[in-house]
């Protein structure tokens, strides 16, 4: 419902042009243009992906129950097939109880406190059923028809049919329905297949994809609760595919196998299916839970061994942030430095080419240049302060250095060096006092070429080594402050790809977290402290931005121009940042703004 009744009753303003001062659901009348107009909330047309954390087990082949915040992970293949089962709370896996017999290729159904787990392959095929009450597994009546790969659907530990598979020698359309006490052969599937997917429950259950001997299948079939009913097919065949939906009128389909590992995923509306953002990680054998709202996938075949990696569907018509046009720099460039906020930021160094010592001041408009560096530089470490109290250090002259200066607001002025010279490295901090940098390239060799884990504090006066980070990396991003940092992306030697991984720094140490969905080098960021962070550009050139929550990453509204090459320092939060300079071929002077809570002002037609 429309806040705007509530705050400004039911007059219609008149205004010269749109309205700064709307809100949500607010109409107007612009006298400008004889238009009426309303705002509302700017969000995804398509759902994305995010990472969550990895389960305790790696493993493929497995089945899974319950929510994206409450599920349940059981069976599967480690080597060896395994009986472990694990427990999401939304957060992190738990390890509980096992299923009584260990078996690959199993089906699955119901809820976290109410679950089935039927067929499989222990070897040999099972036809194995057993029931789960939130604590542990009872073996109860078997399926009448011994099989693995089948797929399952269902409501809880009482409510289920199981459907497709395969043993020795037959493909089955077998369907079964389970009562919460025995199993009964109900009317087949159209189509023989098995490791197809399944969702819904049993009286609204969806079958899609599979394998049936000679080709990867695309046939998907709706059951009533009495028979099948063939609909329209799967863009993408595969099999070993997993899926999350709460009936047969909304469902998600991802990953699975064919001749290659796939990240696709496919959202059916009850009439067709719809391709959608892909998983970050292409897997199949993987396990599925919850719905096409906020479905969870899980576990997997990434690459052919066992994955534990754990990705979590935020689906269409979620709030997303948006980047729209700021000022252009005076001067284009790529690799500087940065610091300060959207509306007050600072922006030093770079190469043109050549390296340059300018400096430019945005006051959320327009830029304009101050004072330049002492020292000209490319790829500086920066992203602690603000406009008016900010550090750089280190950078390329083009030789690496270890000169670090002050800005007052005014003028640089040069202080203690750091201990190591090196570029492209990562900073955070709060002010030209207080300040960390991390990672970067000092030039040494052989392995890691150069590329280094190294982490130095200021503290006003000079630098100190403290904790490395896990992983040593250049053109990584930071952000945060010294006892709050995140650190993302970068390339951990030459000739390697490029990293997502992700770590966090409490003040003493830095923690291995969950990785960024691309993984990219010299990439822009920004944010407070290591539960905020905002990630954005790549190479090659792209406009790929991601959010952090604390948790995990989730993809959101790309940058207007691609890019590379951006200030390594972040300039802004998650909610209001700056994307200044960078490379898209050429040196960029392009500016974009990020906010977090666009929205989009449609024009009513009245004829």
């Amino acid at each position: 419902m429309s806040t705007y009744k509530k705050i400004r009753g039911t007059t219609v303003q008149n205004n010269a042009g749109n309205l700064p001062s709307a809100v949500d659901g607010q109409l107007w009348y612009d006298s400008t243009n004889a238009e009426f107009k309303h705002q509302y909330p700017n969000v995804t047309a398509a759902g994305a992906w995010s990472t969550g954390n990895n389960m305790n087990q790696a493993r493929d082949y497995l089945a899974g129950a319950g929510t994206q915040t409450a599920a349940l992970a059981f069976g599967g293949e480690i080597p060896p097939i395994t009986a472990v089962t694990e427990s999401y709370n939304g957060t992190s896996w738990t390890e509980v109880n096992d299923l009584n017999t260990a078996r690959r290729q199993i089906a699955g159904a119901g809820i976290q406190t109410s679950a089935v787990a039927f067929g499989g392959d222990t070897p040999p095929y099972s036809n194995a059923a057993e029931t789960w009450n939130g604590t542990s597994w009872t073996t109860v009546s078997s399926i009448n028809t011994t099989r693995r790969g089948m797929a399952g659907s269902g409501t809880d530990n009482t409510a289920v049919i199981g459907f497709g598979g395969v043993d020795a020698t037959t493909y089955y359309a077998s369907t079964e329905s389970w009562n919460g006490s025995t199993w009964t052969e109900v009317n087949d599937m159209n189509t023989v297949r098995e490791r197809l997917g399944g969702a819904g429950t049993e009286t609204s259950g969806l079958a899609f994809a599979g394998f049936n001997g000679t080709v990867y299948n695309v046939e998907t079939e709706s059951y009533n609760g009495t028979s099948w009913t063939e609909v329209n097919d799967l863009n993408t065949g595969r099999y070993a595919i997993a899926g999350a939906g709460a009936d047969n009128t909304s469902v998600l389909a991802f990953g699975g196998i064919s001749t290659v590992q796939h990240a696709e995923t496919e959202l059916y509306n009850g009439t067709s299916w719809s391709e959608q953002n892909d998983l970050a990680n292409a897997r199949g054998a993987s396990g599925g839970a919850g719905t096409s709202t906020a479905g969870l996938a899980f576990a997997g075949q990434n690459p052919p061994a066992g994955g534990a990696l754990t990705e979590e569907w935020l689906g269409p018509g979620q709030p997303i942030g948006a980047w729209s046009t700021g000022g252009d720099l005076n001067t284009a460039r790529r690799f500087a430095g940065g610091s300060g906020t959207q509306t007050a930021g600072l922006l030093f160094g770079g190469d043109t080419p050549p390296i340059t010592a300018v400096t430019e001041l945005y006051d959320g408009t327009s830029w304009a240049e101050v004072n330049d560096l002492n020292t000209a530089r490319s790829q500086p470490g920066a992203g602690n302060g603000t406009q008016t109290s900010a550090l750089g250090f280190g950078g390329n002259t083009p030789s690496l250095t270890a000169i670090t200066e002050s800005w007052n607001g005014t003028s640089w002025t040069e202080v203690n060096d750091l201990n190591t010279a090196r570029s492209g490295g990562a900073g955070a901090g709060a002010d030209n006092t207080s300040a960390l940098f991390f990672g970067g390239y000092d030039g040494s060799s052989p392995v890691p070429s150069g590329r280094i884990a190294l982490t130095e504090s200021w503290n006003g006066s000079s630098w100190t080594e403290v904790n490395d980070l896990n992983t040593g990396r250049s053109a990584n991003a930071g952000n945060g402050i010294i006892t709050s940092v995140l650190s993302y992306a970068g390339i951990p030697s030459a000739g390697l790809p490029a990293i997502g991984n992700t770590e966090s720094w409490n003040g003493t140490s830095w923690t291995e977290v969950n990785d960024l969905n691309t993984a990219r080098y010299n990439i822009g960021g920004a944010g407070a402290d290591n539960t905020s962070a905002l990630a954005f550009g790549s190479t090659p050139a792209a406009g790929i931005t991601e959010l952090w929550n604390g948790v995990s990453w989730t993809e959101v509204a790309d940058l207007s121009t691609t890019r590379t090459d951006i200030s390594s320092g972040g300039i802004g939060t998650t909610s209001s940042a700056l994307a200044a300079g960078g490379d898209d071929g050429s040196p960029l002077a392009a500016t974009e703004e990020w906010s977090s809570s666009s929205n989009v002002i449609q024009t009513i037609t009245t004829s």
